[in-house]
C-alpha cells in the first residue's frame, strides 16, 4: 500500500479518512498544487511553494506549513513512493466545521499529500502533435486560484474526451484563456505569443519554464491578449503543464494546424525544457 500525508502523518493510503464536513468535500473550499518529480527530485518545488503561499493569502487560508516544512514533507513522500518518476499531488482544505458558507473560526486546516506515477507525453505526441477541441470557458473569474473547485475544468476535459481529443482550447469572450489542465501557446512568424497572466488562467510553473527558456532559445515572447481567430491563422500551437511538460497541438477541431506537424519553434522550446530537466537530474 502507498504512502500518503494527511494532517500530519504518514499512512497506507486506504487508511486515510477524512471527516465528510471537511469544507474541503462540502464546499471545495480549499487549494492544491502538483509537482512533477524526475528521478527523486521535484520540478521547480520553490515555484510551487510561492504558488501555493499566494493561492492561500488569496482565499484567507493560513498556510499551514512554512516552506522549509512543505520541502520535508515532500522529500519524505518521495523517498518513501521510491526515485521513480512521480507527481506529488497535495492539497489544503479550510478544515472541518459545521456546514456554513461563512469561514469558521478556531478550525484548521486539513492537509492531503499523496504520490502518483508521472505519466508524461509519448513519443509519438511529442513528435506528432495531439488533437484538440474549442470549447467555451464559462468558469469564475478567479481562475488565477489553485481551487480544489475544479467542475468547470472537468466539464471541459470530459468535453475533450468525448472527442477523442488530449485538451481542449478554452475561449471566453472570443478570447483564448487557457485549456482544461494546460496553459496555452501560439506561434505566429517566429514569435510566441502568450494569453497575459490575469484571473482568467492559471500562472502555471511551466508556462513561467516556457518564458524563462524563450530567453535561451533566443525567440521572442509577447504576452497579450489573443484573439479566438488566431487559432486559425497561427504557425503553430502548444499546451504546457507539469505533466505535459510543452505538447504542440496539430489538431484543433478536425483541422490542421498549419502544417500539421510540430513545428521549428516547438522543437526548440521541448529540447531546452527537457534539458533543464535531465539536467536536474544529474546534478539535483
Amino acid at each position: 500500500m502507498a504512502d500518503c500525508f494527511l494532517n500530519g502523518k504518514f499512512l497506507p493510503i486506504e487508511e486515510a479518512h477524512i471527516s465528510v464536513l471537511d469544507r474541503g468535500f462540502i464546499f471545495g473550499d480549499g487549494i492544491y498544487e502538483y509537482v512533477p518529480v524526475y528521478a527523486g527530485k521535484p520540478f521547480r518545488l520553490e515555484e510551487h511553494l510561492q504558488r501555493l503561499a499566494r493561492c492561500c493569502a488569496e482565499i484567507g487560508l493560513a498556510n499551514p506549513y512554512t516552506a522549509a516544512q512543505w520541502r520535508d514533507i515532500i522529500q519524505e513522500l518521495i523517498a518513501r513512493s521510491g526515485s521513480h518518476n512521480q507527481g506529488i499531488y497535495w492539497q489544503v482544505t479550510r478544515g472541518v466545521a459545521k456546514r456554513d458558507h461563512s469561514f469558521p473560526k478556531d478550525t484548521s486546516p486539513t492537509v492531503f499529500m499523496m504520490s502518483n506515477p508521472l505519466v508524461s507525453p509519448t513519443p509519438q505526441q511529442v513528435s506528432q502533435g495531439v488533437r484538440a477541441c474549442t470549447f467555451p470557458d464559462v468558469r469564475w473569474h478567479r481562475c488565477d486560484i489553485k481551487s480544489i473547485s475544479l467542475l468547470g475544468n472537468v466539464l471541459a476535459k470530459q468535453h475533450a474526451s468525448e472527442q477523442d481529443c488530449a485538451e481542449v482550447v478554452m475561449i471566453r469572450h472570443g478570447k483564448v484563456s487557457e485549456a482544461s489542465t494546460s496553459n496555452v501557446f501560439l506561434v505566429k512568424n517566429g514569435r510566441i505569443i502568450s494569453p497575459p497572466k490575469d484571473n482568467l488562467i492559471l500562472p502555471g510553473i511551466t508556462l513561467g519554464a516556457v518564458y524563462d527558456h524563450a530567453k535561451l532559445i533566443g525567440v521572442a515572447l509577447d504576452i497579450r491578449e489573443v484573439d479566438e481567430s488566431e487559432l486559425w491563422t497561427c504557425d503553430e500551437l502548444w499546451l504546457s503543464s507539469s505533466s505535459k511538460e510543452v505538447l504542440a497541438i496539430t489538431t484543433l477541431d478536425d483541422k490542421p494546424v498549419a502544417t500539421g506537424k510540430p513545428g521549428p519553434v516547438f522543437q526548440k522550446m521541448h529540447a531546452s525544457v527537457r534539458a533543464e530537466i535531465e539536467a536536474m537530474q544529474q546534478h539535483g
